[in-house]
């Protein structure tokens, strides 16, 4: 098919171009009949421009009255002014007076309509994901993640990083989430694993002297997923030699410092908040801390306040090791200024709300407008410890102090959640702030019961903190779990953007973190011998950080799932619902893999 080749986009077009005959190619949007006076919206990616056709012209009439939405068509006429102005359009004060029109391609009835105000639901728009992206917001959202690529490269590139592109079939060390294997047709029997990550080819890069590297790269993991959650994700990787924990912090935040000025316009400070996890979790109930909301409701612990009541409840939390803690509401107002009160509907559904989440109930003290103290506790606590905790938390008229008593962790973790969640009920955060903080000190292990071993927190690659390496030849449970890492996460507005450490560059402080996690000499060189040999070889003091880049643009666009800002996303259960994925293949092609399929 010849068609006119297009002399403009139906973005840019105004009034300095009234008089001239163009030529626009897009698709139909919308088409409106006024009595034989046609008026069509022609769409592409930047943007819609109004076409007239006139009822003067039958053979123009004729070809328009066979418009569907979603057709593809090329027009072309002279731009005139428009005699209604659209203002929500760049285009809205012309049109085209259209003296020819081409059907390029005829579209079926679609199954909803393109439009901002999309009615569909998310499982429709995945499955007509081609549909879909002509939206102007998922483009927009598409152009911003190459606005950022962009950005990025231009930033490193200026810092004298060199992209190094790292392999995407590897060798599979299954710690954390599960891999996806890849069955090797030569070598039958035997898999590669596309990357969770990749660690031990950049850490060897550095071995290798190549000092400076960086890629977005894809990741891949097995695991079951959550809105900010994809079975393969992007993310900015980065490793250095002859490096702090600060030089990282410094190029990271003069990173996210350029991509929100370039990107979004917004000035963030030259270095950001900081707090240490023992600190976030103690204050917060949470690892990744949402600092739009932390000058109220922290954390208060009140075991020692309350140690001498004689509540049945606060006793038993204490013999049995647990904690009594709570959290400060302020007064709080409504949209017009007016108080809102806690009522006892609403304790309730916080009751509930702490029951789902394990313990026994909720506490609580109201000051009311005279300063009176309101509270089914106080019959269990004497005048002066009633004081006591309304000090500790510095309370004052109007406002609640919520208490949960029980397991440590238990408590502090609903605590967290309870912060959340009143913040979200009372509007009580500021969504126009970006706040950026680093969590640090991260513990070098975890504990699972369940399984009766040692897990590496973040990884195992990850270096313990030099006042904390001589608990590497310890024993006991506690010295090993109180070990402390050189590590580091990137928390923005309570989602963590990104994570790093300083890296374990010798082989025998590796070998002992190994061997705390359970692998033998067998296993740990059988799965990561080829790092601890590069390791003989004059491995370098090193240290990175990787950042989820579709969470980056998610923040960037106001959005909350990453599944609007990656062009073809999984669903929640990991399938792709337009081209049908995973989908089963054919007997042939397992027989050549040498593989056989379980009933």
């Amino acid at each position: 098919m010849i068609f006119k080749q297009r002399t403009h986009n139906c973005g840019e077009l105004n009034t300095k171009f009234i008089g001239q005959n163009v030529t626009l190619n897009g698709w139909v949007a919308k088409k409106r009949d006024l009595g034989g006076l046609f008026f069509i919206d022609l769409r592409d990616r930047y943007g819609i421009t109004q076409l007239k056709i006139n009822p003067g012209n039958s053979e123009l009439i004729s070809i328009v009255e066979k418009l569907g939405n979603e057709f593809v068509i090329s027009a072309s006429g002279k731009v005139i002014m428009r005699e209604s102005v659209n203002k929500n359009i760049p285009t809205g004060e012309i049109e085209i007076d259209v003296d020819n029109l081409e059907i390029l391609n005829e579209s079926e009835t679609p199954p909803f309509v393109v439009e901002e105000d999309v009615k569909a639901t998310e499982e429709l728009r995945l499955q007509y994901r081609y549909l879909d992206l002509r939206r102007k917001s998922m483009v927009n959202n598409l152009i911003m993640r190459n606005n950022v690529y962009q950005t990025v490269h231009r930033y490193f590139n200026e810092k004298g990083f060199i992209e190094i592109e790292t392999p995407v079939l590897m060798k599979s060390t299954p710690e954390g989430a599960r891999d996806y294997l890849v069955p090797s047709r030569v070598h039958k029997g035997k898999f590669y694993a596309l990357p969770q990550s990749p660690q031990t080819y950049k850490q060897i890069l550095m071995v290798a002297g190549l000092d400076k590297y960086v890629q977005i790269w894809k990741c891949f993991r097995d695991e079951d997923l959550r809105a900010d959650r994809q079975p393969e994700f992007t993310q900015i990787d980065i490793e250095m030699s002859f490096v702090t924990q600060e030089d990282i912090f410094k190029l990271s935040e003069g990173l996210y410092k350029r991509i929100w000025k370039e990107d979004i316009g917004v000035e963030l400070p030259d270095t950001f908040s900081r707090i240490t996890y023992d600190d976030a979790i103690n204050t917060y109930g949470i690892d990744k801390p949402d600092f739009r909301i932390k000058d109220i409701m922290k954390i208060i612990n009140i075991s020692d306040v309350v140690k001498n009541s004689e509540f049945k409840v606060f006793q038993d939390a204490i013999t049995s090791g647990g904690i009594i803690a709570g959290i400060k509401l302020n007064e709080i107002k409504d949209s017009k200024g007016i108080k809102i009160e806690i009522t006892r509907k609403i304790i309730d559904k916080l009751t509930d709300f702490v029951k789902e989440n394990g313990l026994g109930g909720l506490g609580y003290i109201k000051i009311n407008d005279t300063g009176e103290l309101q509270s089914p506790l106080l019959k269990f606590l004497s005048v002066e410890i009633q004081n006591s905790i309304v000090s500790k938390f510095n309370a004052g008229k109007g406002e609640t102090i919520f208490i949960l008593s029980g397991n440590k962790n238990k408590v502090l973790q609903t605590l967290g959640q309870m912060r959340l969640k009143l913040a979200g009920d009372f509007n009580l955060m500021d969504n126009s702030k970006y706040e950026f903080v680093w969590v640090t000190d991260f513990p070098l292990f975890r504990y699972e019961d369940s399984e009766g071993r040692y897990y590496g927190e973040h990884h195992i690659f990850t270096r313990p903190k030099p006042e904390h390496l001589k608990f590497l030849d310890s024993k006991d449970k506690d010295e090993i779990l109180s070990i402390r890492a050189d590590c580091y996460d990137l928390v923005i507005n309570g989602i963590e953007i990104g994570s790093g450490s300083i890296r374990i560059h010798n082989s025998d402080i590796q070998k002992k973190v190994f061997n705390i996690t359970g692998f033998s000499d067998e296993e740990a060189n059988e799965r990561f011998g080829f790092l601890l040999k590069a390791f003989r070889y004059g491995a370098p003091p090193h240290g990175g950080v990787a950042f989820g880049f579709d969470r980056t643009i998610t923040l960037l666009r106001g959005l909350t799932s990453i599944r609007d800002v990656i062009a073809f996303p999984k669903t929640v259960s990991a399938s792709s619902l337009m081209d049908n994925c995973p989908s089963n293949v054919s007997g042939g092609q397992l027989d050549e893999l040498g593989l056989s399929l379980k009933k």
